[in-house]
């Protein structure tokens, strides 16, 4: 088995098997504690000699599509949020005005009264 790739953890390196071995490549992974209670430190990727030219073809057409591929995706993403974030505050501030208005003026009309209201509490009628 020989070094294809030295990372710096031991998710990376297991992720990094995964897609080698997603392909059918063998590897096997060495240092950083691994398996141990405390991983910690670098982790290499080992493949056998007949399989690296394939897994460096690999790890440089993954290292190229997440260049190219993964800005535009983020970016897209991004862009849609910040467009949605103010849109998201408009709609509560005008739900939030509408609802004190509201409660504005049906204080106002209760404190004025209507008339038949008035004649009840006077408690004369008013001719009709």
């Amino acid at each position: 088995m020989v070094p294809v790739a030295k990372v710096a953890d031991a998710f990376s390196a297991r992720v990094l098997s995964a897609r080698l071995g997603s392909d059918g490549i063998v590897t096997q992974l060495r240092g950083g504690g691994v398996d141990g209670p405390y991983p910690i430190g670098d982790v290499e990727v080992l493949v056998s000699a007949t399989d690296l030219g394939i897994a460096r073809e690999i790890l440089l057409a993954e290292e190229v599509e997440s260049a190219f591929g993964g800005a535009d995706q983020n970016t897209d993403a991004d862009l849609e949020e910040v467009h949605r974030a103010p849109l998201a505050r408009w709609v509560v501030l005008s739900i939030l005005i509408g609802l004190v208005l509201f409660a504005y003026v049906n204080t106002i009309s209760f404190r004025a009264g209507s008339p038949e209201r008035e004649a009840d509490r006077s408690g004369v009628e008013e001719p009709g």
